[in-house]
């Protein structure tokens, strides 16, 4: 499990961080979300040892992270960290050897990580000469080319076409699916929503919210339902108690249902008035959770 606990961390009197803490367990895919300037680079910075901390404590299964440990981690930068003229193949290779692997064992690895990420074919070209695309997927084969026990990565998602996306995200999943734990920041929120259980959101350098993504939405306490009709007068909301509606749609509305008010009283009420085309609950979105806990 990688922790962070009560991290901060000032620049010229700006506080970057404020008592930042969360934990990543084995095998779990958490999503570091926040908007820029909200402090997910400082923090990851600081769990790779990149930055030091003016106060808090960043922990690996238990114990201290200390530079044997952090030989275990993946870690992918914001920024590419690739050397531009040197060959992708050795770079890998290099990169993975600072890690301790032998000279075999490294190029092994290296080649399989760039047949997974669908750039094999570029492996004797200079990283320059690549799209931004593949210099990103380059990039997280760098990240994972010494078998990293940990995953931490800043905005991988960045420069990927769909297709990369897809590929990236099969690349995390099977890396949660045998127990590393990864974390990513991202500012494609729905993107999180599909690939994480987890989540932390971050604001002027605290952690706002965090946990499981539908335990968020269920502490929202908002219920909301959409309900879409042909044929039905307008103002039929008002004579159902304790419901309102919070949005009109051009056939039905989203109606929000107090304490006491269920879910078949409206679609009782719906049928009554004209007929049914859509009826579904509406669950927040992670943009909309975000919102909440930061009182936007």
């Amino acid at each position: 499990m990688l922790e962070l606990i009560a991290l901060y961390r000032r620049f010229d009197g700006v506080v970057a961080l404020d008592g930042v803490s969360f934990r990543v367990a084995e095998g779990e895919l958490v999503g570091f979300v926040g908007p820029n300037g909200a402090g997910k680079t400082t923090a990851m910075r600081i769990a790779l040892g990149v930055l030091a901390a003016d106060a808090g404590e960043v922990r690996w299964r238990g114990s201290p992270v200390d530079a044997e440990a952090r030989r275990l981690f993946g870690y992918m930068p914001e920024e590419r960290g690739l050397y531009p003229k040197m060959r992708v193949l050795d770079q890998l290779v290099y990169l993975a050897r600072l890690h301790g692997m032998d000279a075999e064992d490294a190029r092994a690895s290296a080649l399989r990580q760039l047949e997974v990420l669908g750039v094999s074919d570029r492996a004797r070209d200079r990283v320059e000469q690549l799209s931004l695309g593949n210099q990103q997927r380059v990039q997280l084969a760098a990240a994972l080319a010494h078998r990293p026990e940990a995953l931490v990565l800043d905005e991988p998602f960045s420069g990927l076409d769909p297709v990369g996306v897809d590929v990236l995200s099969g690349v995390l999943r099977e890396q949660a699916a045998a127990g590393v734990p990864v974390v990513f920041s991202s500012h494609q929120l729905d993107l999180v929503e599909r690939l994480c259980e987890s989540v932390v959101l971050i604001h002027q350098g605290r952690v706002v919210a965090s946990g499981r993504i539908a335990e968020l939405r269920a502490a929202g306490g908002r219920r909301l339902v959409r309900v879409e009709l042909s044929g039905a007068p307008t103002g039929w909301v008002d004579a159902i108690a304790g419901a309102d509606v919070v949005e009109r749609l051009q056939s039905g509305a989203v109606i929000e249902l107090r304490d006491g008010t269920s879910e078949a009283e409206v679609l009782d009420a719906a049928r009554a008035v004209g007929e049914v085309r859509h009826f579904s609950v509406v669950r927040p979105s992670l943009a909309q959770i975000f919102r909440e806990a930061v009182g936007a």
